[in-house]
């Protein structure tokens, strides 16, 4: 595939090419004292990582807002729901989203290769075979969430919560298939320094979700059942948005072809 017609989809932001530009000229000023390089280096390096990171890290807060405005929507239902939300949340939801994210990882290591290799047409193909991967992962997690009750029952959970919780993680079954999209697609965005999209995405999707959660769980009556399935769609939200708004995503997405 003739990556040439890639290239102009893929070139860093003007900000951060001054920046590198800048941090050079600083080093390569050998008339400055040695110690004065190092400290104004230090600074510009500082804020070029502060505009790659910052975005970042409140992608990663917001997300676990989300799964955490859950839980305090269902604590106002009485402390079964709460200990079974809390049981769910991070006995077999975090088991899900961890295993997920460690493999989407390889998707930033890659696509980061490839583009510092100027080797563009690959980004799609590691963006595809990674979700194809993630997904099949997806297949052997759904069973352990099927079967969450007799696991919790054999970890020593009581019945009452076991089967409480197994009732929520059973809504969270399509939030598996959302992380196995989500996770490459962030990742191969912040291999290119696109990151601050994500941030306004799960911002978005934090109001979006707090709101249906309310909905669901006090107005509909929808109970641990419901709440489950709200944070899937938000998280299915988060997937079709990032998917959605990203030209380049879409342009790699359709022009890859698997090696």
């Amino acid at each position: 595939m003739n990556s040439e017609p890639l290239r102009l989809s893929f070139k860093l932001s003007f900000h951060d090419e001054t920046r590198s530009t800048e941090l050079e000229q600083i080093l390569e000023d050998t008339e400055a004292p040695y110690f004065t390089r190092i400290r104004t280096a230090s600074w510009v390096e500082l804020k070029l990582l502060f505009h790659l990171a910052a975005p970042a890290v409140i992608v990663y807060l917001l997300n676990n807002v989300v799964s955490m405005s859950t839980q305090i929507f269902c604590g106002h239902l009485g402390n079964l729901e709460l200990a079974a939300v809390s049981l769910g949340n991070t006995g077999i939801q975090m088991f899900a989203y961890g295993l997920m994210l460690g493999m989407g990882s390889a998707v930033e290591t890659l696509c980061g290769q490839a583009y510092g290799a100027h080797r563009y047409a690959m980004l799609g193909v590691y963006l595809q075979r990674s979700t194809i991967l993630l997904m099949a992962t997806a297949i052997p997690l759904m069973v352990i969430y099927i079967f969450s009750e007799p696991l919790l029952m054999l970890l020593g959970e009581p019945v009452t919560i076991a089967s409480a919780a197994a009732v929520f993680v059973y809504g969270l079954i399509p939030q598996i298939f959302a992380y196995a999209a989500n996770f490459p697609i962030q990742k191969f965005l912040q291999a290119q320094s696109i990151i601050a999209p994500s941030a306004y995405i799960s911002l978005g999707a934090l109001v979006v979700h707090v709101l249906l959660s309310w909905l669901a769980i006090f107005k509909w009556n929808w109970g641990l059942l419901g709440a489950g399935l709200v944070l899937s769609f938000t998280w299915w939200i988060i997937v079709a948005c990032q998917f959605g708004c990203s030209k380049t995503l879409r342009l790699h997405w359709m022009l890859s072809q698997f090696a």
